[in-house]
């Protein structure tokens, strides 16, 4: 993947690999020390239910998804589901 600016991804919407619209980019968690990204967190969209989708959710309600499971960032930010 090629090299992306963080400010072009703030208030990004972010679509599970299946179609489903999951929110909008609200925050990217990374450890402090090792510069490393840990997951993206997304701020659910109003009509979806938090059941049902398998992501963890931070105590603010937000979807919390692995980097691992970025596949392309485009439009979108699409992560496997």
């Amino acid at each position: 993947m090629s090299d992306i600016l963080a400010e072009n991804l703030s208030g990004k919407s972010v679509m599970g690999s299946d179609g489903t619209e999951l929110g909008l980019l609200y925050n990217i968690t990374m450890d402090l020390k090792s510069g490393t990204l840990h997951d993206l967190v997304i701020e659910p969209d109003e009509e979806l239910s938090t059941r049902a989708v398998d992501f963890d959710l931070d105590e603010g309600g937000h979807f919390l998804v692995p980097v691992n499971r970025v596949q392309a960032v485009k439009d979108y930010i699409v992560v496997q589901r």
